[in-house]
């Protein structure tokens, strides 16, 4: 079996996963292949194991609420000279059950033992607890 890693990172001022699925599709729009990338300054050194199935689980309000599998990384230099790294994701966006997240800066590895399950088929439509519900009851191990 192989070693596979997750990467868990914060959607700064996303409200909701569809807020963050329409910045996505804009952003799309500028790659050559028309997928959604996210640039960050650090290139992961556990790129072999993040491309062999992981996934951004993107931290919206307070709590993992969504992933998307990372298809690939390229190298961006910014208009200030400085090299980045820019994860190259599937466009679909897996909802996944609340889990709640403190506040960090950049990104972080997650575990797949440790990544919140995939929410099943026709959940997605559900209506979606408030953030702080969502989070409380996340908090004491009910989502």
């Amino acid at each position: 079996m192989k070693n596979v890693i997750h990467i868990v990172k914060l959607s700064v001022g996303t409200e909701s996963v569809d807020s963050l699925l329409a910045w996505q599709k804009t952003r799309a729009a500028t790659h050559p292949d028309g997928l959604p990338y996210h640039i960050t300054r650090m290139w992961p050194k556990r790129e072999e194991e993040i491309l062999a199935g992981g996934s951004v689980y993107w931290v919206i309000k307070g709590s993992i609420q969504a992933r998307q599998r990372v298809l690939g990384f390229e190298e961006v230099i910014g208009g200030d000279g400085i090299r980045r790294c820019a994860f190259i994701l599937d466009p679909e966006i897996t909802r996944t059950a609340p889990a709640l997240k403190r506040p960090f800066q950049g990104w972080r590895y997650l575990k797949p033992e440790d990544a919140p399950i995939d929410l099943s088929e026709g959940r997605e439509a559900d209506d979606a607890l408030p953030p702080e519900l969502a989070g409380a009851l996340a908090e004491i191990g009910i989502l």
